[in-house]
């Protein structure tokens, strides 16, 4: 395989390049990047300082119509090749930022899903808004009782002239504190088996009756909540595809999601700090660097960076042929989640009582970033389909 660019491809890479280290560094600060620790980090909803730098971001990103690359013209994106999408993606990836600025769940998954399964109306009303950042988007799926088995959700929707009216609870909704609206899985037909009777709703999270409270997690961070409702009125016209049909729209937004938490994980970023890190660093007595444990650790994370970037360019190589999408996104989610909670793990390891200390702590190994790392590295195995959900589908 050939993978260097073509000359055009080549200066796309060098705009794409420039325009993200100088906006990154002027609105997150030099030497921060855009992560800082985790993307967990960018969903804090209590930090404002934090998300209002975002929604800058996202409002830089919209104007040099980098915001949606991959959307079609006709829907507000730049209509970008394939080809251009991936060069965008893996200059975002070595800086750590956000692909999609404050808006990510709406223009990563949620609006590809209404472009796709809504109506004219839905697109012309809620894709503009998306693009903007006027609108922010929550995700309502995972209940108490349905995360992997999303399809055992017991939210109800009952159908009242014109509304449907909805009561219920979702839990480890991402942004929902910020959100202005939310795609809602709700069952319409409890009767109808457990795939079927289910609906695809988009609900304004100001309606009267959602009640949100954030979940604080052993990070710190409260990026997720719980979400009640009850006899919460949502309009007829925003159910998306079919009634009692929903499991098939929500099934595109969910494979959007897995492609994201799978090869566009900045995992290989992860790894190439580690290696600085471990320069730092001595290891029973001797450097680090040195020591035949660590240097086939260091070696073996590189080459498992590599084989998840080859992996997404095969993924990418069946899209540029319009081969039908196999389990690319599953393999790419189980393999770049577990690959950074290894990484995580052994930083712990390496760095040994250390490791122990948070941000504020004095003596903290780079501020505790990878304190931080190793407390939240496993719940991204469990989000949007866990580990044992992927190995069933690739199966």
């Amino acid at each position: 395989m050939d993978f260097s660019y073509t000359p055009e491809q080549e200066v796309f890479r060098k705009e794409i390049r420039g325009w993200l280290e100088k906006n990154s560094a002027e609105v997150f600060g030099h030497g921060r990047g855009g992560l800082g620790q985790s993307t967990a980090g960018l969903l804090d909803v209590r930090d404002d300082q934090r998300w209002n730098q975002l929604l800058e971001y996202h409002r830089r990103l919209y104007k040099s119509g980098y915001i949606a690359l991959h959307w079609p013209k006709e829907w507000g994106g730049a209509g970008a090749t394939m080809i251009d999408q991936s060069i965008y993606q893996d200059e975002v990836l070595r800086l750590g930022l956000p692909l999609y600025g404050a808006n990510q769940l709406a223009i990563d998954r949620i609006g590809a899903t209404i472009a796709f399964c809504g109506n004219q109306q839905q697109r012309e009303r809620f894709l503009p808004k998306m693009l903007t950042a006027e609108e922010i988007w929550c995700q309502g799926y995972s209940e108490p009782n349905a995360g992997s088995d999303l399809a055992s959700v017991q939210t109800r929707a009952v159908l009242e002239g014109d509304y449907f009216v909805v009561n219920g609870q979702k839990v480890w909704t991402s942004l929902a504190h910020r959100a202005d609206w939310q795609v809602l899985l709700v069952r319409t037909d409890p009767q109808a088996p457990k795939h079927k009777g289910i609906s695809y709703l988009l609900a304004d999270m100001k309606s009267p009756g959602i009640t949100v409270r954030p979940l604080v997690q052993m990070t710190g961070e409260a990026g997720f909540s719980e979400v009640f409702y009850d006899n919460v009125r949502v309009p007829k016209e925003n159910l998306v595809g079919e009634i009692n049909q929903g499991w098939q729209v929500s099934i595109a937004t969910l494979m959007y999601e897995r492609v994201s938490g799978g090869t566009r994980h900045p995992v290989e970023r992860m790894i190439n700090e580690l290696f600085e890190l471990a320069k730092k660093l001595e290891f029973h007595g001797m450097p680090a660097t040195e020591h035949p444990y660590v240097r086939q650790k260091l070696a073996q994370f590189r080459i498992e960076s590599q084989c998840l970037r080859l992996s997404r360019y095969r993924s990418l190589t069946a899209q540029l042929k319009r081969k039908v999408p196999g389990p690319e996104s599953s393999f790419g989610k189980l393999f770049a989640t577990e690959l950074n909670l290894r990484v995580a793990m052994f930083a712990d390891e390496l760095l040994g009582p250390w490791g122990k200390l948070e941000h504020g702590s004095y003596g903290a190994v780079e501020g505790g970033r990878w304190t931080h790392r190793t407390l939240s590295a496993r719940a991204l195995t469990v989000a949007a389909g866990t580990s044992e959900i992927q190995h069933n589908i690739i199966g």
